[in-house]
């Protein structure tokens, strides 16, 4: 965009966005917590351009990872980098871009090993302080076994294959959102549809619905992505009676991104009918089963509760929903991570500034390496900085320099 609108206003980069997402202007307008009549304002440049958290915002309801898209190369604030980056990024890079025409001669594959070393790089994700850098020492390998493996077996086995090369990339698409540029995300989210595809299995392709899923959201394709995750479910809804546990959560998983998806578009009836649909599931299942990707389970639901009620714009409800959760039920650091920091997106939307530091910095204090690579972090410490004073900007610049920002 920055190439066909060089000169172009913040305003009307705004307007161009919007529009090419599809969304008018009451609805992301509701979303950043303004009126319609101020989005206008912004388009028209009839008023000053919006604050550095207000473009934050902005960013994330119009699918925007690059701040620059919205303000061009030069009003970026100095010492504040929009994206996050990781060392990881390129091993996992060369992994999914390199092609192979020749399968070289090995052993017969291990299908049990494959799937065993992808169910661990799972739970290396949900249980590390540091995932991103725990994960992507195993994972780009697991990734080129995969593949070999697919590639040399057939029937059954060959299918087997790809639904654990469906799941590495799932892992894949957790681990570079947010740290890479959008082409490689969307392409580990493609993998991970395509071996889904070949393994032919109903769990794989709502699986890959989810992750796909993702990366439509993120780019601001929420049309798109509820009416997939939505599809996904009806697909795993025959199996719900018969089926194991994981066909269950796989279904919950679907209602909360469903949930999430909806209440990013505004629509607050679906949102909480999917979330409604979700928690029921999850009370059904076994006390502390957690699905080994989504990680639904009750206290997933639970955290998804928070979110909801925060892209709702009630913050109150985010809030009480907050209060009900033991942190430590969370099974997944990163999930316990991203709980406090919902929490502390409530508290922004309150203004409580001493609040939002105070519970931003125990999101970092969780997961120091998530919430470096996460915007709304990044955008919520930034806004800190430039709007508080006194012991509220003390804390904030701490908070700030652990998260990479220059202060």
């Amino acid at each position: 965009m920055g190439d066909e609108r060089a000169d172009a206003t913040i305003g009307e980069r705004v307007q161009a966005l919007r529009q090419r997402c599809g969304k008018s202007r009451a609805v992301v307008a509701g979303l950043v917590g303004r009126s319609p009549e101020w989005l206008r304002s912004v388009e028209k440049g009839r008023r000053l351009p919006p604050r550095w958290e207000m473009l934050v915002r902005l960013a994330d309801v119009l699918g925007v990872q690059d701040l620059s898209e919205l303000t061009g190369d030069t009003s970026i604030p100095a010492g504040i980098v929009p994206r996050g980056s990781h060392d990881v990024v390129p091993t996992l890079r060369a992994a999914i871009e390199e092609t192979a025409l020749q399968v070289p001669e090995q052993p017969q594959p291990d299908l049990e090993d494959l799937h065993r070393r992808v169910d661990q790089a799972w739970q290396t994700w949900h249980g590390s302080r540091a995932p991103r850098t725990a994960v992507g020492a195993v994972l780009p390998q697991i990734i080129r076994d995969g593949r070999a493996a697919a590639r040399s077996l057939e029937g059954r086995p060959r299918r087997r294959a790809h639904a654990a090369l469906s799941a590495a990339y799932a892992l894949a698409e957790q681990v570079l959102a947010w740290v890479s540029d959008s082409a490689l995300l969307w392409l580990s989210a493609d993998r991970c549809m395509t071996a889904a595809e070949q393994a032919d299995d109903p769990e794989a392709l709502a699986g890959a619905a989810w992750v796909v899923g993702n990366v439509w959201r993120a780019a601001g394709r929420e049309e798109e992505a509820a009416r997939l995750v939505t599809d996904a479910a009806s697909l795993l809804r025959p199996r719900l009676e018969s089926g194991p546990a994981t066909t269950r959560a796989l279904w919950g998983s679907c209602q909360l991104h469903a949930a999430i998806t909806t209440a990013r578009l505004g629509r607050e009836g679906d949102a909480l009918r999917h979330l409604d649909g979700a928690e029921r599931v999850a009370n059904g299942l076994p006390a502390g089963h957690a699905h080994p990707w989504t990680l639904f389970g009750r206290a997933n639901a639970r955290v998804t509760s928070v979110s909801v009620h925060v892209d709702l714009r009630k913050s109150g409800g985010a809030l009480e929903a907050a209060e009900q959760i033991d942190p430590e039920s969370v099974p997944s650091i990163d999930r316990r991570a991203r709980l406090w920091l919902e929490t502390a997106r409530a508290y922004h939307q309150r203004s409580d500034r001493t609040a939002t530091v105070q519970v931003l910095r125990k999101a970092v204090d969780t997961s120091e390496e998530a919430m470096r690579c996460h915007p709304v972090s990044r955008g919520i410490a930034a806004e800190l900085l430039t709007s508080s004073g006194g012991m509220v900007q003390s804390e904030a610049r701490a908070v700030a320099a652990r998260l990479g920002l220059a202060v």
